[in-house]
């Protein structure tokens, strides 16, 4: 029985949260059972135990635990958000969830801000490494206010972490018969940096000759993908270039509403978390979407090994979006819990 962690979080993550929960019970009503454990971090328990995530609390998540169901973090009340870096920045390093996994996937034409696209065009995968790069924090600043500041920002690129991020990508389109992967850097910019991901890709390729593989500019990739985005299956670039590529693609997708991720490392507990963020000036009011939610829920299904269900889940989001089941931020009328309740009604008329 798949045990999952549920941390709803802030703002409309316990919206869009509370959803996705009841969408995958109803998903699962006839199996595989679920143990669903809602956990109550997020901002309000901050503010009043003034503790983010123990390490007790960490051994049992990282240990008890097949995955972890994370909605939004961000709140107000906490300006600094000490409680969102440290769980989910936490987590990710601490658990070293290397891999942030963002499907670009087209539900219908009419989402597309690109013209006369369809379904089959914007239909790929991008491989983000989620440990390194400038997120690691590393730098400082000298004579900080004085107009002789200085700040210096690092980006830490080691070999491991590279080889596994590429490695993970070509053994995805191998997995799922996919024909080409795409490696994106600013070598010519950052030569150093640049040069250790070109000579690791080139070697990684070379095991998967069944697979074409190229390297790009990062401004070359992304003047691209809007332009001919059926051109591209897998990506797998860095943590930076990631955050952005994958927010753009997420537009060509129809925006951050239907933008499910995954921070996986395979064999261990991995994090799923929908990218939109927690939206405080929407919170409470029933307009936030659920979907995205929904389908980082069917990833985290078919991360799981249930296929089957997220099939499900995936294809009762998609039915909703052509029939106008929606929120208002995809042309619909309904709120939160009724969008939710749509997606339900469709799964139960699917048939378990």
């Amino acid at each position: 029985m798949p045990r999952i962690a549920v941390i709803a979080g802030d703002g409309v993550g316990t919206e869009v949260t509370r959803e996705a929960v009841k969408v995958l019970r109803a998903a699962t009503s006839a199996g595989p059972e679920l143990e669903l454990v809602e956990w109550p971090h997020g901002a309000d328990h901050y503010l009043s135990t003034g503790t983010t995530l123990t390490d007790d609390e960490f051994r049992d998540l990282s240990s008890s635990y097949d995955a972890i169901l994370l909605g939004a973090m961000g709140d107000p009340r906490v300006p600094g958000n000490e409680h969102a870096r440290d769980i989910l920045l936490g987590l990710r390093f601490r658990l070293d969830l290397y891999i942030n996994f963002r499907p670009v996937r087209l539900l219908h034409p009419d989402l597309t801000p690109l013209k006369d696209r369809t379904e089959k065009d914007v239909d790929f995968v991008i491989f983000r490494e989620n440990t390194e790069g400038v997120y690691v924090g590393m730098g400082g600043v000298f004579k900080k206010g004085t107009p002789d500041e200085v700040a210096v920002q690092e980006d830490v690129n080691t070999r491991k972490g590279v080889e596994r991020i590429v490695r993970a990508a070509f053994e995805y389109a191998k997995e799922n018969g996919l024909e080409r992967v795409t490696m994106s850097d600013k070598a010519n910019a950052m030569e150093h940096a640049g040069g250790l991901w070109r000579r690791v890709f080139r070697e990684v390729s070379r095991e998967y000759p069944e697979i074409e593989s190229e390297a790009l500019y990062v401004d070359m990739l992304a003047m691209d993908m809007v332009r001919r985005p059926e051109r591209y299956r897998v990506i797998v670039t860095g943590n930076l270039f990631g955050d952005i590529l994958s927010d753009l693609g997420s537009q060509l997708a129809g925006g951050l509403g239907l933008s499910a991720s995954g921070n996986i490392h395979p064999g261990r507990v991995s994090l799923f978390e929908p990218v939109h963020g927690s939206a405080p000036d929407l919170a409470g009011k029933d307009l936030a979407n659920p979907f995205a939610a929904v389908l980082t829920a069917a990833l985290m299904m078919r991360h799981l090994g249930c296929a089957r269900e997220a099939e499900r889940m995936e294809a009762a989001v998609r039915r909703a979006i052509h029939e106008g089941a929606t929120t208002p931020d995809l042309g619909g009328t309904l709120g939160t819990a009724a969008a939710g309740d749509a997606i339900c009604r469709y799964l139960e008329e699917d048939g378990a």
